[in-house]
């Protein structure tokens, strides 16, 4: 007997999207080569973007790649946190398992977040650096796992995705360098509206030149024609495409239904909605297997057998009846893994499932609740908090949702899930006042709560209050970069504490009001502190209390630092000691030991930073240990002990880099730069800079890294890059939060490009701004460069007639404000003589004991730049005063300094030192001089009417005198003096008259050598 024909829904002919498959093979290509490739995916529902997938894995997997699948989770309208990444590496986990764990060693515990076959995760707290220290655990495990190997990592349907696989996803897309890694996510286009948290991630992602879109188009006609070959295995009537092809309008998955639905004897236009095209073949199947169909569609994107039979109360018989029936119409599939089903598409599961009523609906929730609560092991165990939860919700029962919620909120908070754990509580806070009350009763701390510090209480027998949710909700929302919502929670639980009498948690509320504060740039979160401050005075200790008095010591530190945030340290200090508070403690004594060197005492604050820094490496406290790398070479910078430093933060580059603490990574760099710029390996400053704008996750340490980068353009003399670096030093620092260590760090190079510029009144803004704002104890360190570089500013501008105005304010003002910077390491001595010296040049009254002496104090430390430049100055000197062996010590300081700011690429000190060399007629190099030109003023490169010019300057002659003599116009007068200036390579006139006096330029004449203006 011969069996009927069966009709493929799906054509086995794949058909089209050539110029796609050829962008996909096109990027295999490279990732093989390895560079690493990103690819995003759109299109509308049921337009084959699965089909293409498949298409490009399949060959891909012949090719010799590893191929991992992962589908976004759909339960309700809830996505399971990492769940595409989780089913990834779940296959890479069984492709390549001795790869997989090499790759995660030393970082299991972060990295079972997402794998949880690695081992049990960290039991270590939160903090803000958690999401982007998985994140970067993450990229990096997958380019060890794609290193000698080919990988395709394939994430399908975005457009479900939780937060905290969106976040990923960007993370991955923006930080990939390097691994032959292909990275590729689908999403359906027509599903992203207006608000759909998909948008901002779309718009971030076209921002990357690294990501490449695919948008499919529908089937051409003679596509559609070709489908329906496929699927008919015939070639179909020109009149029937004609007909499916103007009702599928090209759609590939309504192609195939309207196909089947003609082969199968239904009219292509009985219906005419798109929702009833898709159930006519779902109401074509026997009722046992549309009562399967109806209770898969409300159980989430798949649902596995044994959760379904227990669900559906079918004979076993008669359920695999029902499921083979409706497979064989292609309405269900076996899933992926085997052990489950899932719709063939979903636009034929969200037809079904809309097709339920209310009451029904709510019902299957509570029926998959009840059988998940019998037997947990139905499902995963890292999906099964989250089901139940979301089951226990969509049946409406608060009593049994109210937990459900909450546990799952704890399985996203282990798994660094914030956002999903701030969706959960705030759907807790929701049905807290549903739920009845002996249910809340019973409900403990202990489990749900761990933001909120215990201050007395056991955990285990303290019921849990709404002000507990609230204070995991604030946290929560602060970890996972939802501030907004977070402060908006924070407000609302001070409000609520209006009317009670608790004084430790509304500090603890003010504190995180304070941080959310200073995050969305609304302010500095003095205010806050202060408040928390307030109200613990004059309490016992407690967690909450060390709690503010360290916030408050850490950001006196950087903003006010002196004896009271000194105070509030030994203070946070004790008490943290009183009440276990470990954590708490390493950080106050951290910001101790920093204020203890600003200070003066330089050894006892560096050794308690030191110990500090061993005791959180040893005991595991990541993110202390990272500030501590932090903090400790910044400290060790700023009394002048560069090489020490840069020990430290090289170790801190690795340290935080293993343990994905991004944001400590950028201080480190933006620190190592600072360091390397100090011993005059300005390349490798560089490269830390760039380091630092690269790996910083929040502004700051860009902001460092940016002013790293305008300080070394400035001492190579690029003004533009200066400006440029300026200004994103300032874009990223902001206005909310001034700091002293930002704005005086920004008015020294400000002021240095103002005076580079001519631009003098601007300069000298730059400054009074910054000493207006003040230099506390403590930040002498960007104090003395920024007096430095106004002094020599001035000095520079001795002889300019454009710089008179404002000028003896502005040398009262430097000398006033040196004599309040403290000098409590050898290098602040160093820059005191400095700026002395410069003043005195500024006066015209330096002198060579004077320079020599500051060529002396820089001699012993390790700053070549800075040597070469006060050598020069003291070179000059030398050649002022005259005499043979004078000029021979100058010709040797001018070398040592012309060698230096060649090697570190500092053209404007190397074109100051050739220019003096070439006036003096001194060598350079040890090499013989030619002999020089008989006429000194053709050494000099003077015309013969600049010669006439620099004559009558000499004689002390005005332009205008100039011009009456030489029967030339002022103006052209004043452009010879101009070019004369230029050529001899001084400021001014008298300058200019003491050169031709020294070189015996016009010996018949008397000539002035004091300027005129």
């Amino acid at each position: 007997m011969l069996g009927t024909v069966e009709i493929s829904s799906v054509s086995p002919v794949f058909v089209g999207r050539t110029d796609e498959l050829d962008v996909l093979h096109d990027a295999l290509a490279r990732a093989h080569a390895g560079e690493p490739q990103a690819l995003l995916i759109g299109g509308e529902a049921g337009v084959g973007k699965t089909r293409l997938i498949e298409e490009f894995t399949a060959a891909a997997g012949r090719a010799g790649a590893v191929v991992a699948v992962g589908g976004c989770v759909e339960i309700g309208a809830d996505g399971l946190p990492f769940a595409p990444f989780s089913t990834a590496l779940r296959t890479l986990y069984r492709e390549l398992p001795a790869e997989l764990c090499a790759a995660a060693a030393g970082q299991e515990e972060e990295l079972a977040r997402l794998l949880p076959e690695l081992g049990e995760t960290g039991s270590g707290g939160h903090d803000e650096e958690g999401v982007a220290r998985l994140f970067e655990l993450t990229a990096r495990l997958l380019e060890r796992v794609a290193a000698e190997r080919t990988v395709v990592l394939a994430l399908e349907d975005l457009h479900w995705a939780d937060a905290s696989t969106r976040h990923l996803l960007s993370y991955l897309f923006r930080t990939l360098r390097a691994g032959r890694l292909v990275v590729l996510a689908t999403y359906r286009s027509d599903d992203i509206h207006r608000r759909h948290p998909m948008r901002p991630l779309l718009a971030e992602l076209d921002r990357l030149r690294t990501v490449r879109r695919l948008d499919l188009a529908r089937f051409s006609r003679d596509e559609v024609g070709r489908q329906i070959a496929g699927i008919l295995a015939a070639e179909p009537d020109p009149a029937q495409v004609d007909d499916i092809f103007q009702r599928s309008d090209g759609n590939a998955f309504f192609v195939e239904e309207l196909a089947v639905a003609a082969a199968e004897g239904c009219r292509t236009g009985l219906t005419d909605t798109l929702r009833d095209l898709l159930l006519v073949r779902v109401e074509a199947l026997p009722e046992s297997a549309q009562k399967v169909a109806r209770i898969v569609a409300e159980g989430g994107s798949t649902v596995e057998y044994r959760l379904l039979a227990a669900v559906a109360r079918l004979a076993e018989d008669d359920l695999i009846e029902a499921l083979r029936a409706a497979v064989n119409a292609n309405i269900l599939i076996a899933a992926p893994s085997g052990d489950g089903y899932r719709f063939r598409h979903s636009l034929v599961r969200e037809a079904v499932g809309d097709d339920l009523l209310p009451g029904e609906r709510s019902r299957l929730n509570r029926r998959y609740a009840e059988a998940l609560e019998t037997d947990p092991t139905l499902v995963p165990a890292d999906q099964r908090a989250m089901r139940l939860a979301t089951y226990w919700y969509h049946a409406h029962d608060p009593a049994k949702a109210l937990p459900a919620v909450l546990d799952a909120s704890v399985q996203a908070r282990a798994r660094h899930a914030y956002s999903e754990q701030l969706h959960l509580l705030e759907r807790a806070m929701e049905l807290w006042d549903a739920a009845p009350e002996e249910v809340r009763a019973g409900l403990r701390l202990a489990g749900y709560a761990e933001a909120y510090p215990e201050c007395g209480c056991d955990p285990a027998t303290t019921p849990l209050r709404f002000l507990d949710l609230m204070a995991e909700a604030a946290c929560a929302g602060r970890f996972g970069g939802e501030r907004e919502r977070a402060l908006k929670i924070t407000k609302k639980a001070l409000r609520l504490l209006e009317d009670e009498h608790d004084p430790l948690r509304a500090a603890w509320f003010w504190i995180q009001r304070s941080r959310l504060v200073q995050s969305l740039a609304r302010g500095d979160g003095r205010q806050e502190l202060a408040t928390a401050q307030e109200l613990v005075r004059g309490l016992p200790p407690s967690r909450v209390h060390a709690e503010v008095l360290t916030n408050v010591a850490n950001w006196s530190m950087l903003h006010e630092p002196g004896p009271d945030a000194l105070a509030a340290a030994e203070q946070a200090v004790s008490y943290a000691r009183m009440v276990s508070a470990r954590e708490t403690e390493l950080n106050a004594r951290l910001t101790l030991g920093a204020l203890t060197v600003g200070a003066g005492d330089i050894e006892a604050g560096l050794a308690l930073m030191e110990e500090v820094r061993q005791q959180a490496v040893a005991e595991g406290h990541a993110f202390e240990a990272g500030r501590a790398y932090v903090n400790l070479p910044n400290d060790l910078e700023s009394v002048g002990r560069s090489r020490e430093a840069v020990r430290i933060l090289t170790e801190g580059v690795t340290y935080t880099r293993r343990f994905g603490l991004l944001d400590s990574e950028a201080w480190v760099w933006g620190n190592l730069a600072e360091s390397r710029f100090s011993l005059g390996c300005w390349d490798e400053a560089t490269e830390a800079a760039a380091a630092a704008l690269r790996r910083g996750q929040s502004t700051k340490p860009k902001g460092c890294g940016a002013m790293c980068l305008a300080l070394l353009a400035l001492g190579r003399g690029d003004l533009a890059e200066a400006s440029r670096q300026l200004a994103a030093a300032h874009a990223f620092f902001g206005t909310h939060d001034p700091m002293p260590q930002q704005w005086i760090v920004l008015a020294h190079v400000g002021l240095c490009i103002a005076a580079a510029e001519g631009r003098h009144t601007d300069a000298r803004a730059e400054l009074a701004a910054a000493l207006d704002a003040g230099v506390p104890p403590g930040t002498h360190r960007y104090g003395w460069p920024l007096l430095l570089a106004a002094a020599t500013a001035e000095a520079d501008a001795r002889a300019l007639p454009a710089a008179l105005p404002g000028r003896e304010e502005a040398l009262d003002r430097i000398a006033a404000a040196l004599k309040r910077l403290t000098t409590d390491a050898p290098v602040w001595h160093a820059h005191e003589a400095w700026v002395r010296a410069e003043l005195l040049r500024a006066e015209g009254r330096d002198t060579t004991a004077v320079w020599s002496d500051v060529v002396t104090a820089f001699e012993p430390l390790e700053r070549p730049y800075d040597l070469a430049r006060v050598r020069h100055r003291l070179a000059v000197a030398l050649l002022a005063d005259g005499g043979d062996d004078e000029r021979a010590r100058a010709t040797e300081l001018l070398r040592l300094a012309h060698a230096v700011a060649g090697h570190l690429g500092a053209r404007p000190l190397a074109d100051a030192v050739a220019r003096v060399a070439q006036r003096a007629r001194l060598p350079l190099t040890a090499a013989a001089c030619p002999e020089p030109s008989a006429d000194p003023v053709e050494s000099l490169g003077l015309t013969s009417r600049e010669h006439d010019v620099l004559r009558l300057v000499a004689a002390g002659r005005t332009n205008r005198q100039i011009a009456e003599e030489l029967f030339i116009s002022p103006k052209t007068a004043s452009v010879h003096v101009s070019n004369i200036l230029a050529k001899l390579g001084v400021a001014g006139r008298g300058e200019a008259a003491a050169v031709a006096h020294r070189l015996g330029l016009f010996p018949a004449e008397s000539l002035p050598v004091r300027a005129t203006g």
